[in-house]
C-alpha cells in the first residue's frame, strides 16, 4: 500500500552547529534545489530564443499587411507568342496623407509593362493598379503610386547602421506564396562584385542568408524593429533557388532614388567617362608594384570626358577619390554616380609604379551615356 502510494510526509533532521533543521519533502510538489551554472545558462538561452522568437512575431504581424504581391504583363519576347508573366513583391510606404501611397519594388519586376498591366495585390485580399510608374534601371529600383489613402503603411530604417551579423526578417511572394516570411542575419554589406547583367549599374547590396527565392523580388528586408532595411534583389544560386547567398539594396539608396523619381521623374548621376576592370586581383596588383588590389584599376578612357580632360590614362589604379581611399571599382562607381555634375574632384592614381594626383570635373551621366554606350563607363 505505501509502496504504491508513496509517503506524504518525510520529516527529516540533521545536526547543524549545536541546533537542528527540519526539511519538509512533499512528494509531487517542485523542488526548491540549487541551478548549477550550465542549468541557468541553458535557462537564459530558452529565456533569449522565447524572446527572439516573439520580436519575429511582432514584427511579422506589423509589416506583413504592408506587403504586397505583383503581377506584371509584359510583352512576348522574341520568337515568341505569348506575353510574359512577371512576379514579384513590393512594400507600401506613405505618400500624401489620406490621399495616396507608393509601392516600393523592383524595376526588374515591372519593365516592360504599362501602369494598366500592373497587378497589385495587398494582404486582406484587395486588388489595385497602379495611377503611376516611376522606374530607374540602373540601380534597379520602381515605384508605384497608388490612388487610395489609409492603406497600411511600413518605415524606413537606417541601412548605414545595418551590421554583419544582425538579424533580419524578409517579407514576400517567393513562388506565389504571398506573405511568405523568412529570416536570417545580414552576411556581408557593399557588395557590388557580382553581376546582375541588363542595366543595373549602381551595386552595393547587402547580402543575406535569409530565404529568398524568385517572386521574393521587390520585398523588404527588416530589422527586429520593423523597419525596411533593405529591398531584396537578387540571389546568388544555381538552381534558381534559395543557396544562403541573396542580395538586397540598402534602403538609404533607394530613399536617394525614391526621392529623385518623385521630384523630377527620372535619377541624375554623375560620370568621368572611364571603363574600369571587374577583374583587378592580388596578381595584377603585385605586377602593377602595389601591394595589394584595393583601387580602381582603368581599363580605357572614353575620348572627349571629363576623365580624358583630366588626364587619366588606361593601365592607371584609382586608389582615392578626395578624402575616400577606393576598394574596388563599384565603390568608384557609386561615389561618382552620387556626385552632382560639375564637381571638382581629385584623384590620386598609380602610375608608373608611383602616386599621382590629378583633378577632374565630375560630368552629367544622362546627357553623354547615348553617346558612351553599349559599354558601362564611369
Amino acid at each position: 500500500m505505501w509502496q504504491r502510494l508513496g509517503l506524504l510526509l518525510l520529516v527529516c533532521v540533521c545536526s547543524f552547529g549545536g541546533g537542528t533543521l527540519a526539511f519538509l519533502v512533499i512528494p509531487n510538489s517542485p523542488r526548491v534545489t540549487a541551478q548549477s551554472p550550465a542549468a541557468l545558462s541553458n535557462a537564459n538561452i530558452d529565456a533569449g530564443l522565447l524572446k527572439l522568437s516573439d520580436r519575429f512575431e511582432t514584427v511579422a504581424n506589423k509589416v506583413s499587411p504592408a506587403v504586397v504581391s505583383i503581377e506584371a504583363t509584359k510583352a512576348a519576347a522574341p520568337g515568341k507568342s505569348r506575353p510574359v508573366e512577371e512576379s514579384g513583391s513590393g512594400v507600401i510606404i506613405q505618400g500624401e496623407v489620406g490621399k495616396n501611397a507608393y509601392v516600393i519594388t523592383n524595376n526588374h519586376v515591372i519593365t516592360g509593362a504599362s501602369a494598366e498591366q500592373i497587378t497589385i495585390s495587398l494582404s486582406d485580399g484587395r486588388v489595385f493598379q497602379p495611377g503611376q510608374v516611376w522606374a530607374d534601371p540602373e540601380s534597379d529600383v520602381a515605384i508605384l503610386r497608388l490612388d487610395r489613402g489609409g492603406l497600411p503603411t511600413a518605415t524606413f530604417g537606417d541601412s548605414d547602421k545595418v551590421h554583419v551579423g544582425q538579424w533580419v526578417i524578409a517579407i514576400g511572394s517567393p513562388f506565389g506564396l504571398n506573405q511568405s516570411v523568412t529570416h536570417g542575419i545580414i552576411s556581408a554589406r557593399e557588395r557590388g562584385q557580382i553581376s546582375l547583367g541588363g542595366a543595373i549599374r549602381i551595386k552595393d547590396f547587402l547580402q543575406t542568408d535569409a530565404a529568398i527565392n524568385p517572386g521574393s523580388s521587390g520585398g523588404p528586408l527588416l530589422n527586429l524593429d520593423g523597419e525596411v532595411i533593405g529591398i531584396n534583389t537578387a540571389i546568388a544560386s544555381h538552381s534558381n533557388s534559395n543557396s544562403g547567398v541573396a542580395f538586397s539594396i540598402p534602403i538609404n539608396m533607394v530613399r536617394k532614388v525614391a526621392r529623385q523619381l518623385l521630384e523630377k521623374g527620372s535619377v541624375s548621376r554623375g560620370f568621368l567617362g572611364l571603363h574600369l576592370s571587374s577583374n583587378f586581383e592580388a596578381g595584377d596588383a603585385l605586377k602593377l608594384g602595389l601591394e595589394n588590389a584595393n583601387g580602381a584599376l582603368v581599363d580605357s578612357v572614353y575620348p572627349d570626358t571629363p576623365a580624358a580632360t583630366a588626364g587619366i590614362k588606361t593601365g592607371d589604379v584609382v586608389l582615392q577619390l578626395d578624402n575616400t581611399a577606393i576598394r574596388n571599382e563599384n565603390q568608384l562607381i557609386n561615389l561618382i554616380s552620387a556626385m552632382p555634375a560639375g564637381q571638382k574632384v581629385r584623384l590620386q592614381i598609380w602610375r608608373n609604379r608611383q602616386v599621382q594626383t590629378l583633378y577632374a570635373v565630375v560630368g552629367d551621366w544622362s546627357a553623354a551615356q547615348a553617346r558612351l554606350k553599349p559599354a558601362p563607363a564611369q
